[in-house]
């Protein structure tokens, strides 16, 4: 009997070596190094070349096709897809546990299930669990497609036999390839599964979506290759003990990954956000120190956001910088600006800074709101709480322009915003709204003096 060739593979970026070893030496991650045996081919003999339909072309010669997008009833879904469901894509989504993935699934299968071919593949839950979570939502899934089943050759079966316009399979960690000897889940079993559905959804055109466990980290369990070889990557954020969930794309070949669906969780399943501006603000501090509002952009997507701030003296030779939705060196960068240029003495204050909605913001557009929260909350003087900020803050105390203020300023006067403090280099070339005073300032100094003006 031959003798089967082990190897050590690392989950997190595909790394093989003959031996384990602790830590990888290609991207340095800690016990990620797992058994896989090699198998020997077992298509045509040494030697033979494999015929192939494919040729050559000058790419003018291209001709390019455009299918129509299948769309979904939810709004925020598309908005994240880049405008509806790809013919033919791969799109793998992850999440933390009862986060709402496969919620969300069953509601898109069922919804377009009425009109279109959908085959959803549970390799989790039996048929009668399935059928006790559709029942709870609100759409029919009385002509849904369901098989269970983790065997990816009965599975490839019954794609062919079926021939569905869309595919879900719930979840890549359990399906397995019967000639790999190792357990589903495993780093060999996770990327043949994938590659082989990747062939079916690119050979018969049938959008795929996969369900991806998530590791301790937040990301998704298996090796990086996993999240190289599809074509969309959504991950859903959010606490399972809260109402609203956030979906975001890590990676879309087919749209921008800026963009972000919002969703509330109720007992009939998610259903879409259509103000998510409204939901952030409406249980909002009015009128007390250390609260701001800001505007941001989630892709095309304008935003305001309350900025919570806490500055209180500590007992301790250090004092405590915590953040909750923003980067913790920003806000060290940012009190240090308050320091050195307004003579604010932060060195023994804990300063305490938080996004409500559980929101992560990341564009530098927020840090004139961060900034005069945290003034605001030193000082103990609140501002007014129809004024709105936005602003990139640089080292020296200047207010830098930022992008998009049209929709910024748009959306705080649709919501009722009599003030919006602005960098300098953002006015003009544009028709402010009626009903709102557009100011622009050049340095944190002048937005404090307007911000504390009673």
């Amino acid at each position: 009997m031959a003798k089967k060739k082990v190897t050590f593979e690392c989950t997190a970026c595909g790394y093989q070596t003959p031996k384990w070893m602790g830590k990888c030496p290609n991207c340095g991650a800690w016990n990620s190094m797992e058994e896989t045996i090699e198998q020997k081919p077992t298509s045509a003999k040494h030697g033979v070349r494999s015929e192939s339909t494919a040729k050559v072309q000058k790419l003018n010669d291209v001709k390019q096709e455009q299918a129509p997008r299948i769309l979904t009833k939810s709004r925020e879904l598309n908005r994240v897809l880049g405008g509806g469901i790809v013919q033919g894509s791969l799109v793998l989504i992850g999440g933390d546990p009862g986060i709402g993935k496969s919620t969300l699934l069953l509601q898109m299968c069922a919804e377009l299930s009425k009109e279109r071919k959908i085959l959803y593949i549970t390799g989790e839950e039996s048929l009668n669990q399935t059928k006790l979570r559709a029942d709870r939502l609100e759409e029919d899934a009385s002509a849904l497609n369901v098989f269970a089943e983790t065997n990816l050759e009965i599975i490839h079966e019954a794609v062919k036999k079926i021939e569905p316009e869309l595919i879900v399979v719930d979840s890549i960690q359990t399906i397995f390839h019967p000639d790999i000897t190792s357990a589903p889940g495993s780093v060999s079993q996770v990327r043949e599964s994938t590659q082989s559905l990747m062939h079916i959804a690119k050979q018969m055109n049938i959008a795929t979506f996969i369900v991806g466990h998530v590791t301790k980290e937040g990301q998704i369990a298996g090796p990086r290759l996993l999240e190289h070889m599809v074509d969309t990557v959504l991950y859903f954020e959010g606490d399972e003990h809260h109402a609203y969930r956030i979906l975001r794309a890590v990676k879309n070949r087919f749209g921008s990954t800026n963009e972000m669906g919002i969703f509330e969780m109720k007992q009939s399943g998610l259903h879409s956000v259509v103000n998510p501006s409204e939901m952030f603000l409406e249980e909002r501090s009015s009128n007390v120190p250390g609260s701001t509002i800001v505007a941001t952009m989630e892709g095309t997507r304008p935003l305001l956001i309350e900025v919570q701030a806490l500055v209180t003296p500590t007992t301790f030779n250090n004092p405590r910088r915590m953040a909750t939705g923003i980067d913790h060196n920003r806000l060290s960068l940012l009190m240090a600006v308050l320091e050195k240029k307004e003579g604010y003495l932060l060195q023994q204050q804990d300063a305490y800074i938080k996004v409500a909605g559980g929101v992560k913001l990341t564009e530098p557009a927020v840090d004139l709101g961060i900034i005069i929260a945290t003034a605001t909350s030193f000082k103990d003087r609140a501002v007014d709480g129809l004024d709105c900020f936005v602003g990139e803050v640089g080292l020296t105390g200047e207010v830098r322009r930022v992008s998009r203020i049209e929709q910024r300023v748009q959306e705080a006067a649709k919501l009722g915003f009599k003030r919006v403090i602005i960098p300098q280099t953002n006015i003009g070339g544009w028709t402010f709204p009626e009903g709102i005073e557009v100011i622009g300032v050049t340095s944190v100094h002048e937005a404090l003096k307007y911000a504390l003006k009673s």
